[in-house]
């Protein structure tokens, strides 16, 4: 049987940076307490509100984003984990991830996470530029980074992911070398690539309209992206997602089951899920909303979609396109009836003839350009 994920939502920040789009609020103690208290009756009560749901796949990843879930207790995420054992068979080796932010864990701390059973912490450096960081709005600098790693080795964790953005405003080429730079001295064993997106409505958004800042270009973004193939690649780490590196055998167990459609079920506000099968769904995204059902013994569902044979075929290509390794033609043709070759053979052709793609016998995969120019890949066989 496939093994799941699991992801839990912890909508909990000390600042709300001005690029952020995320279903995020100022932490508060006692409402962090009542948060973790519905999140515990949520994976009780899993699965009374998705009667599609016939068993549960056993589980060997869970992932606590945000947010800033390090802002939680120890003992509050140990009660989390101690419910998804309760409800779920999960392996003895689970990867367990923790999002923690530069500033919010002592040595103590984070010593506490690693005893709860946390094996991964997700780093959210983002930049080492101290300018680049106060106009993200981030609560912490960039000496702050390098001793938050330092804890964190120190606490015992030996798979630590570092978080990057990339064309952020007035970023040059050179100060983005600078933050590869930083990053790879610090030597973590996976590292995270995020192309800076403009959310309608946040501060960001709002400085750019008032011509207070300006993005990089194309151009320059897509020689960021080249220079950090090149760097990590020199350095020993292996691309093997689009946008994500990592040193052998520290692939995010995580991550990898949205890229090859494995289940993934999601809890607390904004959590999103998918059955591995026909169906997804998502939670509402009021944290206060969130809480008073879960206290009222109601859904928290806002959302459920049931996914046709096409959408899970353009799932399929889309995200599995995303693993440099690509997709193998046995496994497509295992899931779906129709042959991509005979299908889009004329946009094979073409995305070959423009080096965007490679074709074996085996398999279908992106070349190097190809990474640099997904969307235009994905705009041909999916859309």
């Amino acid at each position: 049987m496939t093994q799941a994920g699991i992801y839990i939502h912890i909508p909990f920040c000390r600042s709300r940076c001005s690029y952020c789009d995320f279903a995020t609020g100022a932490f508060d103690e006692k409402r962090a307490a009542r948060y973790v208290a519905a999140l515990v009756r949520e994976i009780d009560e899993f699965p009374r509100h998705q009667s599609f749901i016939e068993n549960l796949s056993p589980v060997d990843t869970i992932y606590f984003g945000g947010g800033t879930p390090s802002l939680l207790g120890a003992n509050q995420i140990a009660e989390v984990l101690n419910a998804l054992k309760r409800k779920f068979e999960v392996d003895a080796k689970s990867e367990i991830t923790l999002e923690i932010n530069p500033g919010t864990v002592d040595i103590n701390k984070a010593k506490a996470f690693v005893d709860t059973g946390i094996t991964r912490a997700s780093f959210g450096a983002q930049t080492f530029n101290d300018a680049h960081l106060k106009q993200l709005g981030r609560a912490h600098d960039a000496c702050e980074i390098t001793r938050t790693f330092d804890v964190l080795r120190e606490a015992g964790f030996a798979n630590i992911n570092f978080d990057l953005i990339a064309g952020l405003p007035a970023q040059t080429l050179e100060d983005w070398q600078s933050n590869l730079r930083q990053a790879l001295a610090l030597k973590p064993e996976h590292l995270s690539l995020y192309l800076l997106e403009v959310h309608p409505a946040t501060p960001l958004a709002a400085q750019l309209q008032q011509h207070r800042f300006t993005l990089p270009d194309e151009d320059t973004t897509a020689a960021m992206y080249r220079s950090l193939v090149d760097e990590m690649t020199r350095a020993g780490y292996e691309h093997y997602e689009i946008s994500n590196f990592c040193l052998p055998e520290f692939q995010s167990r995580h991550n990898s089951k949205y890229w090859t459609g494995a289940p993934v079920y999601g809890f607390g506000c904004a959590a999103h899920s998918f059955d591995g099968k026909y169906h997804r769904w998502a939670n509402t995204r009021e944290v206060l909303r969130y809480i008073e059902v879960m206290e009222n013994g109601e859904s928290a569902l806002d959302e459920v979609t049931n996914l046709s044979d096409e959408n899970l075929r353009d799932e399929r290509i889309f995200l599995g396109l995303r693993l440099m390794r690509g997709i193998t033609w046995r496994d497509y043709q295992s899931c779906f009836t129709n042959d991509l070759r005979d299908t889009h053979a004329d946009d094979l052709a073409r995305l070959t003839e423009a080096g965007l793609i490679e074709i074996s016998d085996e398999r279908l995969k992106l070349t190097s350009v190809g990474a640099l120019l997904s969307n235009e890949v994905f705009a041909s066989l999916v859309y």
